[in-house]
């Protein structure tokens, strides 16, 4: 009677964890999946904020070429005060390489005369852009850069 009952209790205990399995994979293929899921974002993340910083590297290098090139403007190799043009307004068309690609630059001078001496402010704002930007897979970075100058 006591082997009965012992038989009894075993089959009692292991209808009782049928499917127990099945709930703790679940759970774990679960979890995994939000892992998983975390993890691409995490990486999805990463990857738009290096485009960002590559794409504000050559609006900063566009900036500065902008700024160089009203230099050259400013101050010819003539050296003749005649030569110099400061335009209140303009714009400079980078070259038409791999790292200006997309990018656009506006420029300002403006002229001052402080105690005798001429002083230039030179603005040099660059607009890069890349993807599709009339839909909304747009990345846009400005730049501005001033530079003063005197004679």
């Amino acid at each position: 009677m006591f082997l009965n009952a012992s038989i009894a209790i075993h089959r009692l205990n292991r209808q009782g964890q049928r499917g127990s399995a099945l709930v703790i994979g679940i759970f774990v293929i679960t979890v995994m999946f939000l892992m998983a899921s975390a993890l691409i974002h995490i990486l999805q993340d990463s990857d738009e904020q290096v485009s960002l910083e590559v794409m504000g590297t050559r609006a900063l290098a566009a900036a500065n070429s902008g700024a160089d090139a009203a230099l050259a403007q400013l101050f010819p190799l003539s050296g003749l005060a005649a030569d110099r043009v400061c335009l209140a307004s303009s714009s400079w068309t980078p070259p038409d390489l791999v790292g200006f690609s997309g990018c656009s630059v506006s420029l300002t001078c403006s002229e001052h005369l402080l105690d005798g001496v001429t002083q230039y402010a030179i603005t040099s704002e660059a607009n890069c852009a890349a993807g599709n930007c009339d839909g909304d897979s747009c990345i846009r970075v400005n730049r501005k850069v001033e530079v003063l100058a005197r004679d």
